[in-house]
C-alpha cells in the first residue's frame, strides 16, 4: 500500500497536551485532551516502521552484524563507539512517549468505545515495540513507566516479566481480532494491512512465535517446550508472502523509505559489508543483485570495518533499491517497502523449532521452503532460485542450527531480528572489527544519558559487553 508520509510530531503530541477544565465548559480547540484512534494509528505505524525497523537501532545493528559498513575512520559506530547520549531519541522520544505511551491511549479509548479492531491492531503494535526495547537494553520501565508525571521514578522490570507482558498483550489482542468488528472499523488509517484484521491476527501468532524461540537459550527455558510453544503458534500464522508484515512508502519528497534516505551519499558513506558481500559471492547467490548495488567498477565490493576510508567510496557496493536503497538513475528505492515480519522469517522459526523438536531430517524441507520463500519475495527467477538450493538446501550434519540461521541471517537483511539472532545462537559467527573501538561487539545499547540523570536505576551501570537475560 503506498502511503503519503506527513508531520507525524504533532499528531502524536496531541495525546501529551491538555487544558484544566473549568466548569466543564472551557476547552481550547487547539489543545485537544482526547485524539481519534484513527489519527494516532498511522503516526505510530510510520514511527515504527520509520524510527525503529528501519531507524537507529536497525542501522546500529546492522553495522554490528556486518551487513552494513560505513566508510569513515575508527572510531564511529560502525567500530561499536556508542553512548549513551546517542540513544537518548530512540528511548526519550519515539519508543516511550512517541510510541509506548499513545499506544497505550488509543488501546485505552478503543476499548472503552467497544472499537475491538483499534485495540486488537494497537496491542499487537504495543508487543512488538515493547520487545524491541527490551532486547536493546533489557531490563526496562513499563509497570509504573506512565506514572512518572505523578512524580514516580520508575523501577524497572526484569526482561523475563517483560517478556510475559509481550506475550499476554499479544494473546489479548488475538482475542480482541477474533472478536466481531465493534465499533469504528479500522481501514485507510492502517498503512500496513489496510484494516484487514486476519492479516494482523496471522501477524500476532508469527510474533509469538518469534518472541517463544527468543526464550530458547534463557535461563529457566527449555529449548524444546519454546518451540512447541512457537510451532503451535505458527500454525496460525504467516502462511505466504501476502501476509508479509509492512509498510511501503509513496516515494515522493518526505515520503521516501527511510532506508533510502539512511543510504544516500550524504548520509556519511553508508555501503555493504565484505562479510555480508564476500558471503553472497562465494554461494553464488543469485539474490546478490537484488540485496546489493554494484559499485563503480562494475563489481560487487564490500568494505571491510575499521580499514582506512576509501577516498572514492562510490567503489563499493550499496544496498539495493529493493530494500530502499538509492542509485544513480534509479529512484525506486525510495518507495520500498520497510519489512516488520515476513513468511520466510515464519519458515525459519519453523525450521528452527522442528529441528529442536525432531531433528535436523525433519527441519531440513522447511528450511529449504524458508529460503524458496525469500527468493520468491525477491522475485528471483525459478530456475536460478531451483540451482541455489539444489547446492545449500540441506543442513550441516553437525551444526544445523548454524546453517538455519546462515540463511536466515541473509532473508532477514537489514532487520533488527539479524541482531537478535546473533547475540541468542552465536550464529553468524563474527569476529571483532579491526580497530575497534570496544574489544567486542556489543551486547545491548547503553542506557539512555537523560534517563540516567531523570531517573537513576541499578541496571544503568550495566556495561554493553553483557549479554541481556535471554542471550546465549
Amino acid at each position: 500500500m503506498k502511503i503519503i508520509y506527513y508531520s507525524t510530531t504533532i499528531l502524536l503530541l496531541l495525546s501529551f497536551t491538555g487544558c484544566k477544565k473549568f466548569l466543564d465548559i472551557n476547552q481550547d480547540p487547539n489543545n485537544p485532551t482526547t485524539v481519534q484512534e484513527s489519527l494516532i494509528l498511522s503516526p505510530i505505524e510510520l514511527y515504527t516502521t520509520t524510527q525503529i525497523a528501519a531507524g537507529y537501532p536497525s542501522v546500529t545493528t546492522a553495522y554490528w552484524t556486518q551487513q552494513l559498513a560505513l566508510n569513515q575512520e575508527s572510531p564511529n559506530i560502525d567500530t561499536y563507539r556508542i553512548t549513551p547520549t546517542d540513544v537518548n531519541n530512540t528511548w526519550s522520544f519515539d519508543l516511550y512517549p512517541a510510541i509506548f505511551y499513545n499506544l497505550r491511549t488509543m488501546i485505552s479509548n478503543a476499548d472503552q468505545k467497544g472499537n475491538t479492531g483499534d485495540s486488537g491492531v494497537g496491542k499487537v503494535l504495543l508487543a512488538y515495540n515493547l520487545a524491541v526495547c527490551t532486547d536493546l537494553w533489557g531490563d526496562v520501565p513499563y509497570t509504573q513507566a506512565f506514572q512518572a508525571l505523578n512524580g514516580v521514578k520508575p523501577a524497572y522490570d526484569s526482561q523475563e516479566s517483560i517478556y510475559k507482558v509481550i506475550q499476554s498483550t499479544l494473546d489479548e489482542a488475538i482475542a480482541k481480532l477474533n472478536t466481531p468488528p465493534g465499533g469504528k472499523l479500522v481501514g485507510s488509517d492502517d498503512f500496513i494491512y489496510g484494516g484487514k484484521l486476519a492479516a494482523w491476527k496471522k501477524f500476532a501468532y508469527t510474533l509469538k512465535a518469534r518472541y517463544y524461540l527468543r526464550l530458547s537459550k534463557a535461563a529457566g527455558y527449555n529449548a524444546a517446550t519454546q518451540a512447541d510453544l512457537a510451532l503451535t503458534a505458527l500454525q496460525n500464522g504467516f502462511a505466504s508472502n501476502a501476509d508479509n508484515a509492512s509498510l511501503t512508502y509513496a516515494g515522493t519528497a518526505k515520503a521516501e523509505n527511510p532506508w533510502y534516505q539512511n543510504t544516500l551519499p550524504g548520509a556519511g558513506g553508508v555501503v555493504l559489508s565484505s562479510y555480508l558481500v564476500n558471503i553472497l559471492k562465494s554461494n553464488n547467490d543469485p539474490r546478490l543483485p537484488i540485496l546489493a548495488n554494484q559499485g563503480s567498477g562494475g563489481d560487487y565490493i564490500g568494505r571491510t570495518s575499521g580499514t582506512a576510508a576509501a577516498t572514492d567510496p562510490t567503489l563499493y557496493a550499496t544496498v539495493g533499491t529493493f530494500y530502499g536503497g538509492s542509485i544513480d538513475g534509479d529512484d525506486s528505492g525510495a518507495a520500498a517497502p520497510v519489512f516488520l515480519a515476513t513468511y520466510s522469517e515464519a519458515l525459519f522459526l519453523k525450521a528452527e523449532a522442528t529441528l529442536y523438536k525432531s531433528g535436523a531430517a525433519a527441519a531440513t524441507p522447511i528450511y529449504s521452503s524458508a529460503i524458496a520463500a525469500h527468493m520468491d519475495m525477491l522475485k528471483v527467477a525459478a530456475a536460478d532460485r531451483d540451482v541455489y538450493l539444489a547446492a545449500h538446501a540441506t543442513l550441516d550434519a553437525t551444526t544445523p542450527l548454524k546453517t538455519i540461521i546462515g540463511e536466515k541471517y541473509i532473508a532477514d537483511f537489514l532487520s533488527l531480528e539479524v541482531y537478535n539472532d546473533w547475540r541468542r545462537t552465536g550464529y553468524p559467527s563474527l569476529s571483532v572489527v579491526q580497530n575497534a573501538f570496544k574489544p567486542y561487539i556489543p551486547q545491548r545499547f547503553p542506557y539512555p544519558s537523560q534517563e540516567i540523570t531523570s531517573n537513576p536505576q541499578p541496571q544503568q551501570s550495566i556495561a554493553t559487553s553483557t549479554k541481556v537475560w535471554w542471550a546465549n
